[in-house]
Protein backbone atom coordinates (compact mmCIF):
# COMPACT_ATOMS: atom_id res chain seq x y z
CA UNK A 1 0.00 0.00 0.00
CA UNK A 2 1.72 2.98 -1.30
CA UNK A 3 -0.61 5.95 0.53
CA UNK A 4 -2.29 5.14 3.74
CA UNK A 5 -6.33 6.15 3.04
CA UNK A 6 -7.01 9.43 5.98
CA UNK A 7 -9.72 11.81 5.99
CA UNK A 8 -8.83 14.73 7.51
CA UNK A 9 -11.17 17.25 9.18
CA UNK A 10 -10.38 20.46 8.05
CA UNK A 11 -13.54 22.19 8.38
CA UNK A 12 -13.19 26.14 9.51
CA UNK A 13 -9.11 25.38 8.96
CA UNK A 14 -7.18 27.62 6.50
CA UNK A 15 -5.94 25.68 2.99
CA UNK A 16 -3.90 26.80 0.69
CA UNK A 17 -4.03 26.58 -3.20
CA UNK A 18 -1.79 27.58 -5.36
CA UNK A 19 -3.20 28.67 -9.02
CA UNK A 20 -5.57 30.22 -11.16
CA UNK A 21 -6.88 27.59 -13.52
CA UNK A 22 -9.54 24.90 -13.91
CA UNK A 23 -7.68 22.38 -11.77
CA UNK A 24 -7.63 24.31 -9.13
CA UNK A 25 -11.03 25.66 -9.00
CA UNK A 26 -11.87 22.19 -9.17
CA UNK A 27 -9.68 21.83 -5.63
CA UNK A 28 -11.26 24.74 -4.39
CA UNK A 29 -14.81 23.72 -4.94
CA UNK A 30 -14.37 20.51 -3.00
CA UNK A 31 -12.29 21.73 0.16
CA UNK A 32 -15.42 24.19 0.40
CA UNK A 33 -17.55 21.14 0.21
CA UNK A 34 -15.44 20.19 3.32
CA UNK A 35 -15.86 23.01 4.90
CA UNK A 36 -12.53 24.62 4.59
CA UNK A 37 -11.25 28.16 4.49
CA UNK A 38 -9.95 28.50 1.13
CA UNK A 39 -6.78 30.85 0.30
CA UNK A 40 -5.91 31.35 -3.40
CA UNK A 41 -2.68 32.42 -4.55
CA UNK A 42 -2.31 33.27 -8.21
CA UNK A 43 -1.39 36.78 -10.00
CA UNK A 44 -4.95 35.42 -12.10
CA UNK A 45 -8.10 33.38 -11.94
CA UNK A 46 -10.13 32.02 -14.23
CA UNK A 47 -13.76 33.24 -14.24
CA UNK A 48 -15.03 30.63 -11.98
CA UNK A 49 -12.16 30.81 -9.10
CA UNK A 50 -13.35 34.99 -9.72
CA UNK A 51 -17.14 34.13 -9.01
CA UNK A 52 -15.88 32.07 -6.04
CA UNK A 53 -13.80 34.91 -5.06
CA UNK A 54 -16.87 37.79 -5.62
CA UNK A 55 -19.53 36.06 -3.71
CA UNK A 56 -16.46 35.67 -0.90
CA UNK A 57 -16.14 32.07 -0.71
CA UNK A 58 -12.35 31.84 -1.05
CA UNK A 59 -9.95 34.60 -0.44
CA UNK A 60 -7.49 35.50 -3.38
CA UNK A 61 -3.95 37.18 -3.38
CA UNK A 62 -3.34 38.42 -7.02
CA UNK A 63 0.23 37.34 -6.10
CA UNK A 64 3.25 34.35 -6.93
CA UNK A 65 3.98 31.94 -4.30
CA UNK A 66 5.81 33.30 -1.45
CA UNK A 67 6.87 31.45 1.57
CA UNK A 68 4.88 33.60 3.84
CA UNK A 69 1.71 31.88 2.12
CA UNK A 70 1.96 28.97 3.63
CA UNK A 71 1.79 30.20 7.36
CA UNK A 72 -1.17 28.94 9.38
CA UNK A 73 -2.31 26.60 6.48
CA UNK A 74 -3.45 22.91 7.48
CA UNK A 75 -2.76 21.74 3.94
CA UNK A 76 -1.29 23.13 0.68
CA UNK A 77 -2.49 22.22 -2.86
CA UNK A 78 0.03 23.10 -6.60
CA UNK A 79 -2.11 23.34 -9.19
CA UNK A 80 -0.26 25.56 -11.92
CA UNK A 81 1.54 24.58 -15.00
CA UNK A 82 4.86 25.83 -13.67
CA UNK A 83 7.22 22.59 -12.84
CA UNK A 84 9.24 25.36 -10.46
CA UNK A 85 6.58 26.69 -8.57
CA UNK A 86 4.63 23.18 -7.77
CA UNK A 87 8.30 21.47 -6.36
CA UNK A 88 9.01 24.94 -4.33
CA UNK A 89 5.46 24.51 -2.72
CA UNK A 90 6.29 20.91 -1.88
CA UNK A 91 8.95 21.56 -0.58
CA UNK A 92 8.89 24.51 1.37
CA UNK A 93 5.24 22.61 2.61
CA UNK A 94 7.19 19.04 3.56
CA UNK A 95 9.87 21.14 5.03
CA UNK A 96 6.79 23.10 7.91
CA UNK A 97 4.85 19.38 8.21
CA UNK A 98 2.00 20.88 6.19
CA UNK A 99 0.27 18.15 4.11
CA UNK A 100 0.64 18.78 0.27
CA UNK A 101 -0.38 17.30 -2.85
CA UNK A 102 0.70 18.52 -6.22
CA UNK A 103 -1.39 18.18 -8.75
CA UNK A 104 -0.62 15.06 -11.68
CA UNK A 105 2.75 14.50 -10.00
CA UNK A 106 2.38 11.79 -7.11
CA UNK A 107 6.09 11.98 -6.24
CA UNK A 108 5.82 15.30 -4.80
CA UNK A 109 3.24 14.47 -3.01
CA UNK A 110 2.66 13.96 0.82
CA UNK A 111 -0.97 13.03 0.25
CA UNK A 112 -3.29 12.68 -2.76
CA UNK A 113 -6.73 13.20 -3.29
CA UNK A 114 -8.99 10.29 -4.29
CA UNK A 115 -11.97 10.20 -6.48
CA UNK A 116 -14.91 10.63 -4.34
CA UNK A 117 -18.45 9.20 -3.61
CA UNK A 118 -20.37 11.76 -1.64
CA UNK A 119 -23.28 10.60 0.75
CA UNK A 120 -22.34 12.65 3.52
CA UNK A 121 -21.87 11.81 6.29
CA UNK A 122 -20.83 8.72 3.95
CA UNK A 123 -17.69 9.09 2.37
CA UNK A 124 -16.62 6.24 -0.05
CA UNK A 125 -12.96 7.55 -1.96
CA UNK A 126 -10.99 5.50 -4.10
CA UNK A 127 -7.18 5.97 -5.30
CA UNK A 128 -4.78 4.45 -7.66
CA UNK A 129 -1.89 6.37 -5.80
CA UNK A 130 -1.81 8.59 -8.83
CA UNK A 131 -1.22 5.81 -11.23
CA UNK A 132 -4.11 5.79 -13.57
CA UNK A 133 -6.41 8.77 -12.16
CA UNK A 134 -8.90 8.03 -15.13
CA UNK A 135 -9.42 4.50 -13.88
CA UNK A 136 -9.74 5.62 -10.25
CA UNK A 137 -12.84 7.89 -11.87
CA UNK A 138 -14.34 5.25 -14.14
CA UNK A 139 -14.44 3.17 -11.00
CA UNK A 140 -16.21 5.78 -8.95
CA UNK A 141 -18.58 6.11 -11.66
CA UNK A 142 -19.51 2.53 -11.12
CA UNK A 143 -19.73 2.92 -7.62
CA UNK A 144 -22.33 5.69 -8.03
CA UNK A 145 -24.56 3.54 -9.33
CA UNK A 146 -24.45 0.84 -6.32
CA UNK A 147 -24.91 3.31 -3.83
CA UNK A 148 -28.18 5.16 -3.40
CA UNK A 149 -27.87 8.87 -2.73
CA UNK A 150 -29.92 8.27 0.74
CA UNK A 151 -27.22 6.56 2.27
CA UNK A 152 -26.02 9.70 4.09
CA UNK A 153 -30.05 9.92 5.30
CA UNK A 154 -29.76 6.37 6.82
CA UNK A 155 -26.45 6.83 7.90
CA UNK A 156 -27.89 9.81 9.91
CA UNK A 157 -30.70 8.03 11.14
CA UNK A 158 -28.43 6.10 12.62
CA UNK A 159 -26.22 8.52 13.88
CA UNK A 160 -29.45 9.51 16.16
CA UNK A 161 -29.71 6.42 17.62
CA UNK A 162 -25.99 5.34 18.39
CA UNK A 163 -26.09 6.24 22.05
CA UNK A 164 -30.06 4.81 22.72
CA UNK A 165 -28.70 1.26 21.00
CA UNK A 166 -25.24 1.29 22.81
CA UNK A 167 -27.20 1.89 26.15
CA UNK A 168 -29.84 -0.84 25.40
CA UNK A 169 -27.80 -3.37 24.17
CA UNK A 170 -24.52 -3.27 25.63
CA UNK A 171 -22.75 -6.27 24.03
CA UNK A 172 -21.28 -5.93 20.42
CA UNK A 173 -22.34 -8.72 19.09
CA UNK A 174 -25.92 -8.08 19.80
CA UNK A 175 -25.71 -4.55 18.48
CA UNK A 176 -23.98 -5.70 15.52
CA UNK A 177 -26.83 -8.29 14.63
CA UNK A 178 -29.20 -4.72 15.77
CA UNK A 179 -27.76 -2.51 13.30
CA UNK A 180 -27.57 -5.33 10.77
CA UNK A 181 -30.97 -5.76 10.85
CA UNK A 182 -31.74 -1.66 10.76
CA UNK A 183 -29.66 -1.23 7.90
CA UNK A 184 -30.83 -4.01 5.22
CA UNK A 185 -34.43 -4.15 6.18
CA UNK A 186 -37.57 -2.29 6.34
CA UNK A 187 -36.17 0.12 8.25
CA UNK A 188 -33.70 0.82 5.70
CA UNK A 189 -36.34 0.91 2.39
CA UNK A 190 -38.47 3.43 4.94
CA UNK A 191 -35.50 6.05 4.35
CA UNK A 192 -35.00 4.93 0.57
CA UNK A 193 -38.50 5.90 -0.40
CA UNK A 194 -38.14 9.04 1.59
CA UNK A 195 -40.20 8.07 4.38
CA UNK A 196 -37.99 9.34 6.87
CA UNK A 197 -40.22 9.86 9.95
CA UNK A 198 -42.14 6.94 9.37
CA UNK A 199 -38.23 4.99 9.32
CA UNK A 200 -36.97 7.12 12.69
CA UNK A 201 -40.26 5.78 14.55
CA UNK A 202 -39.77 1.97 13.52
CA UNK A 203 -36.55 1.96 14.93
CA UNK A 204 -37.81 3.56 18.14
CA UNK A 205 -40.50 0.84 18.03
CA UNK A 206 -37.97 -1.70 17.35
CA UNK A 207 -34.88 -0.29 20.20
CA UNK A 208 -37.97 -0.59 22.65
CA UNK A 209 -38.67 -4.08 21.83
CA UNK A 210 -35.69 -5.56 21.47
CA UNK A 211 -36.57 -9.06 23.35
CA UNK A 212 -38.69 -9.91 20.52
CA UNK A 213 -37.89 -7.65 17.88
CA UNK A 214 -41.32 -8.49 16.10
CA UNK A 215 -40.80 -5.42 13.89
CA UNK A 216 -37.47 -6.20 12.21
CA UNK A 217 -38.57 -9.75 11.53
CA UNK A 218 -41.43 -9.00 9.41
CA UNK A 219 -40.87 -9.69 5.82
CA UNK A 220 -41.35 -7.52 2.65
CA UNK A 221 -42.31 -8.09 -1.12
CA UNK A 222 -39.96 -6.06 -3.83
CA UNK A 223 -41.87 -6.02 -7.18
CA UNK A 224 -39.19 -5.25 -9.46
CA UNK A 225 -39.57 -5.12 -13.42
CA UNK A 226 -36.75 -6.67 -15.11
CA UNK A 227 -37.25 -4.39 -18.25
CA UNK A 228 -37.17 -6.71 -21.62
CA UNK A 229 -33.71 -8.32 -21.66
CA UNK A 230 -30.87 -5.69 -21.60
CA UNK A 231 -29.30 -5.72 -17.75
CA UNK A 232 -28.45 -2.31 -18.74
CA UNK A 233 -31.66 -1.06 -18.98
CA UNK A 234 -32.46 -1.74 -15.05
CA UNK A 235 -32.80 1.22 -11.91
CA UNK A 236 -30.89 1.57 -9.60
CA UNK A 237 -33.32 1.13 -7.30
CA UNK A 238 -34.30 -3.03 -8.93
CA UNK A 239 -30.01 -3.38 -8.75
CA UNK A 240 -29.87 -2.87 -5.05
CA UNK A 241 -33.11 -4.64 -3.91
CA UNK A 242 -32.03 -7.92 -6.26
CA UNK A 243 -28.95 -7.63 -4.21
CA UNK A 244 -30.34 -8.05 -0.95
CA UNK A 245 -33.02 -9.86 -1.39
CA UNK A 246 -33.81 -13.68 0.57
CA UNK A 247 -35.72 -15.42 -2.26
CA UNK A 248 -36.53 -14.28 -5.56
CA UNK A 249 -40.05 -15.86 -7.86
CA UNK A 250 -39.08 -15.24 -11.52
CA UNK A 251 -40.89 -15.74 -14.79
CA UNK A 252 -39.32 -16.85 -18.42
CA UNK A 253 -39.74 -13.55 -19.62
CA UNK A 254 -36.79 -12.40 -17.58
CA UNK A 255 -33.32 -13.11 -19.24
CA UNK A 256 -30.42 -15.39 -17.63
CA UNK A 257 -27.93 -11.76 -17.68
CA UNK A 258 -30.63 -10.26 -15.72
CA UNK A 259 -31.46 -13.08 -13.37
CA UNK A 260 -27.77 -13.13 -12.53
CA UNK A 261 -27.50 -10.23 -11.40
CA UNK A 262 -29.98 -11.74 -8.22
CA UNK A 263 -27.78 -11.95 -4.98
CA UNK A 264 -26.07 -15.39 -5.64
CA UNK A 265 -26.84 -16.43 -1.98
CA UNK A 266 -31.41 -16.00 -2.35
CA UNK A 267 -33.23 -18.41 -2.67
CA UNK A 268 -34.88 -19.03 -6.43
CA UNK A 269 -38.50 -20.15 -7.63
CA UNK A 270 -38.95 -20.27 -10.72
CA UNK A 271 -42.64 -19.44 -11.83
CA UNK A 272 -43.50 -20.01 -15.30
CA UNK A 273 -45.98 -17.52 -16.61
CA UNK A 274 -45.64 -19.03 -20.51
CA UNK A 275 -48.97 -19.09 -22.69
CA UNK A 276 -51.30 -21.89 -21.84
CA UNK A 277 -49.07 -23.07 -19.29
CA UNK A 278 -47.88 -21.96 -15.87
CA UNK A 279 -45.72 -23.39 -13.34
CA UNK A 280 -47.75 -21.93 -10.92
CA UNK A 281 -51.29 -20.03 -10.88
CA UNK A 282 -51.53 -16.40 -10.60
CA UNK A 283 -53.42 -17.03 -7.63
CA UNK A 284 -50.82 -18.97 -6.13
CA UNK A 285 -48.20 -17.01 -6.94
CA UNK A 286 -49.89 -14.11 -5.00
CA UNK A 287 -50.05 -16.73 -2.10
CA UNK A 288 -46.47 -17.70 -2.22
CA UNK A 289 -45.30 -13.88 -1.80
CA UNK A 290 -47.48 -13.63 1.26
CA UNK A 291 -45.82 -17.05 2.66
CA UNK A 292 -42.62 -16.37 1.98
CA UNK A 293 -43.17 -12.59 3.44
CA UNK A 294 -44.57 -13.93 6.87
CA UNK A 295 -41.09 -15.86 7.20
CA UNK A 296 -39.53 -12.80 7.68
CA UNK A 297 -37.61 -13.03 4.22
CA UNK A 298 -37.06 -10.34 1.82
CA UNK A 299 -39.12 -11.15 -1.71
CA UNK A 300 -37.87 -10.56 -4.78
CA UNK A 301 -40.86 -10.65 -7.33
CA UNK A 302 -38.68 -10.45 -10.77
CA UNK A 303 -40.91 -9.63 -14.12
CA UNK A 304 -39.86 -9.00 -17.04
CA UNK A 305 -40.67 -5.59 -18.69
CA UNK A 306 -43.06 -3.21 -16.33
CA UNK A 307 -44.77 -5.09 -13.48
CA UNK A 308 -48.14 -2.87 -14.38
CA UNK A 309 -48.25 -2.71 -17.95
CA UNK A 310 -49.53 -6.42 -19.05
CA UNK A 311 -47.53 -7.99 -15.60
CA UNK A 312 -50.75 -8.75 -13.41
CA UNK A 313 -48.38 -6.66 -10.69
CA UNK A 314 -51.92 -5.01 -9.67
CA UNK A 315 -53.35 -8.52 -8.40
CA UNK A 316 -50.05 -9.27 -6.24
CA UNK A 317 -50.20 -6.26 -4.31
CA UNK A 318 -53.72 -6.64 -3.84
CA UNK A 319 -52.82 -9.36 -2.40
CA UNK A 320 -50.32 -8.42 -0.21
CA UNK A 321 -52.07 -5.08 0.92
CA UNK A 322 -55.09 -7.37 2.06
CA UNK A 323 -52.69 -9.77 4.42
CA UNK A 324 -50.29 -6.41 5.86
CA UNK A 325 -47.56 -6.94 3.69
CA UNK A 326 -45.28 -4.68 3.46
CA UNK A 327 -44.17 -3.73 -0.31
CA UNK A 328 -42.44 -2.22 -2.76
CA UNK A 329 -43.05 -1.09 -5.95
CA UNK A 330 -40.08 -1.08 -8.84
CA UNK A 331 -41.09 0.13 -12.19
CA UNK A 332 -39.22 -1.24 -15.59
CA UNK A 333 -39.08 -0.37 -19.05
CA UNK A 334 -41.56 -2.00 -21.11
CA UNK A 335 -40.95 -4.11 -23.79
CA UNK A 336 -43.00 -1.15 -25.64
CA UNK A 337 -40.35 1.20 -25.28
CA UNK A 338 -36.87 -1.12 -24.96
CA UNK A 339 -38.05 -2.73 -27.97
CA UNK A 340 -38.96 -0.10 -30.14
CA UNK A 341 -35.91 1.91 -29.35
CA UNK A 342 -33.33 -0.76 -30.05
CA UNK A 343 -34.86 -1.50 -33.06
CA UNK A 344 -34.57 2.25 -34.09
CA UNK A 345 -39.07 2.55 -34.24
CA UNK A 346 -40.43 5.43 -32.50
CA UNK A 347 -43.44 5.05 -31.40
CA UNK A 348 -44.56 8.38 -32.14
CA UNK A 349 -43.54 10.71 -34.50
CA UNK A 350 -44.70 14.20 -35.66
CA UNK A 351 -44.77 13.13 -39.41
CA UNK A 352 -46.30 10.04 -38.34
CA UNK A 353 -48.13 8.98 -35.09
CA UNK A 354 -49.41 11.23 -32.64
CA UNK A 355 -50.51 8.47 -30.15
CA UNK A 356 -50.18 5.25 -29.25
CA UNK A 357 -52.12 2.23 -27.79
CA UNK A 358 -50.63 -0.85 -26.24
CA UNK A 359 -52.90 -4.33 -26.19
CA UNK A 360 -52.30 -8.30 -25.89
CA UNK A 361 -52.93 -9.97 -28.56
CA UNK A 362 -54.04 -13.80 -26.65
CA UNK A 363 -56.68 -15.83 -28.54
CA UNK A 364 -59.60 -17.21 -26.90
CA UNK A 365 -61.55 -19.92 -28.83
CA UNK A 366 -59.23 -19.03 -31.68
CA UNK A 367 -60.69 -14.77 -31.91
CA UNK A 368 -59.31 -12.11 -30.00
CA UNK A 369 -61.79 -9.57 -28.43
CA UNK A 370 -60.37 -6.10 -29.01
CA UNK A 371 -61.57 -2.76 -29.48
CA UNK A 372 -61.03 -2.98 -33.28
CA UNK A 373 -62.70 0.25 -33.98
CA UNK A 374 -60.10 2.52 -31.65
CA UNK A 375 -56.94 0.28 -32.97
CA UNK A 376 -57.78 1.19 -36.39
CA UNK A 377 -57.73 5.17 -35.79
CA UNK A 378 -55.37 7.12 -38.36
CA UNK A 379 -51.89 8.81 -37.14
CA UNK A 380 -51.45 5.97 -34.35
CA UNK A 381 -49.35 3.32 -33.62
CA UNK A 382 -50.70 -0.13 -32.21
CA UNK A 383 -48.00 -2.03 -30.10
CA UNK A 384 -49.26 -5.96 -29.51
CA UNK A 385 -47.94 -7.73 -26.58
CA UNK A 386 -47.86 -11.64 -26.81
CA UNK A 387 -49.21 -11.47 -30.27
CA UNK A 388 -47.36 -14.48 -32.44
CA UNK A 389 -50.10 -16.79 -31.62
CA UNK A 390 -52.47 -15.07 -33.15
CA UNK A 391 -51.10 -13.28 -35.88
CA UNK A 392 -53.40 -14.57 -38.50
CA UNK A 393 -56.01 -13.09 -36.76
CA UNK A 394 -54.99 -9.60 -35.69
CA UNK A 395 -53.36 -9.01 -39.38
CA UNK A 396 -56.65 -10.12 -41.01
CA UNK A 397 -59.01 -8.55 -38.13
CA UNK A 398 -57.06 -5.04 -38.85
CA UNK A 399 -57.48 -5.21 -42.20
CA UNK A 400 -61.33 -5.73 -41.98
CA UNK A 401 -61.88 -3.27 -39.17
CA UNK A 402 -60.45 -0.49 -41.55
CA UNK A 403 -56.50 -0.93 -41.61
CA UNK A 404 -55.03 -0.80 -45.36
CA UNK A 405 -53.61 -4.05 -46.27
CA UNK A 406 -50.27 -2.04 -46.90
CA UNK A 407 -49.81 -0.56 -43.21
CA UNK A 408 -46.13 -1.27 -41.99
CA UNK A 409 -46.17 -3.90 -38.76
CA UNK A 410 -42.96 -5.50 -37.60
CA UNK A 411 -42.02 -8.03 -34.98
CA UNK A 412 -39.46 -8.18 -33.02
CA UNK A 413 -37.77 -11.18 -31.15
CA UNK A 414 -36.18 -11.32 -28.15
CA UNK A 415 -35.72 -7.32 -28.06
CA UNK A 416 -32.81 -5.45 -26.19
CA UNK A 417 -31.00 -8.61 -26.04
CA UNK A 418 -27.47 -9.65 -28.17
CA UNK A 419 -30.46 -12.20 -30.12
CA UNK A 420 -32.27 -9.52 -31.21
CA UNK A 421 -34.22 -9.93 -34.60
CA UNK A 422 -36.57 -7.89 -35.82
CA UNK A 423 -38.99 -8.95 -39.30
CA UNK A 424 -40.80 -6.33 -41.02
CA UNK A 425 -43.58 -6.30 -43.70
CA UNK A 426 -46.97 -5.27 -43.84
CA UNK A 427 -50.20 -6.61 -42.43
CA UNK A 428 -51.05 -8.59 -45.52
CA UNK A 429 -47.19 -10.18 -45.91
CA UNK A 430 -46.21 -10.46 -42.24
CA UNK A 431 -47.50 -13.84 -41.36
CA UNK A 432 -46.36 -15.36 -44.40
CA UNK A 433 -43.28 -14.07 -43.46
CA UNK A 434 -42.39 -14.98 -39.83
CA UNK A 435 -44.63 -18.79 -40.76
CA UNK A 436 -41.26 -18.96 -42.97
CA UNK A 437 -38.44 -17.76 -40.44
CA UNK A 438 -38.83 -20.08 -37.35
CA UNK A 439 -39.75 -16.82 -34.90
CA UNK A 440 -40.28 -17.91 -31.19
CA UNK A 441 -41.42 -16.01 -28.14
CA UNK A 442 -40.61 -13.44 -26.91
CA UNK A 443 -41.85 -11.07 -29.44
CA UNK A 444 -43.59 -8.08 -30.06
CA UNK A 445 -46.10 -6.73 -32.79
CA UNK A 446 -45.53 -2.93 -33.75
CA UNK A 447 -48.45 -1.30 -36.16
CA UNK A 448 -48.09 1.70 -37.70
CA UNK A 449 -46.24 4.31 -40.40
CA UNK A 450 -43.23 4.66 -37.98
CA UNK A 451 -42.26 1.04 -38.67
CA UNK A 452 -41.26 2.19 -41.97
CA UNK A 453 -38.18 4.21 -40.09
CA UNK A 454 -36.67 1.00 -38.73
CA UNK A 455 -34.22 0.66 -41.82
CA UNK A 456 -33.27 4.28 -41.27
CA UNK A 457 -33.13 4.49 -37.63
CA UNK A 458 -32.26 0.86 -36.48
CA UNK A 459 -28.79 1.05 -34.32
CA UNK A 460 -29.08 -2.45 -33.08
CA UNK A 461 -27.97 -5.27 -35.22
CA UNK A 462 -29.09 -9.03 -34.89
CA UNK A 463 -26.02 -10.44 -32.51
CA UNK A 464 -24.41 -6.92 -32.00
CA UNK A 465 -25.62 -5.68 -27.90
Amino acid sequence: MDFLPVFLNIKNKSCLIVGGGEVAARKARLLLRAGAQVNVVSPELNDALAELRDTGNIRHRATPFQERDLTGMALAIAATDDTIVNQRVSELARLRGIPVNVVDHPELCSFILPSIIDRSPVIAAISTGGAAPVLARLLRARLETLIPASYGRLAELAARFRDQVKQRLPNTAGRRRFWEKVLQGPIAELVYTGRDDEASAALQAALNDTKKTGSLARGEVYLVGAGPGDPDLLTFRALRLMQQADVVLYDRLVTPAVLDLVRHEAERIYVGKKRAFHTLRQEEINQELVRLAKQGRRVLRLKGGDPFIFGRGGEEIETLAEEGIQFQIVPGITAASGCASYAGIPLTHRDYAQSVVFVTGHLKDGTMDLNWANLTQPQQTVVIYMGLTGLDVLCRELINHGLPATTPIALIQQGTTPQQRVLTGTLETLPGIVANAEVHAPTLLIVGEVVGLHGKLGWFREGVA
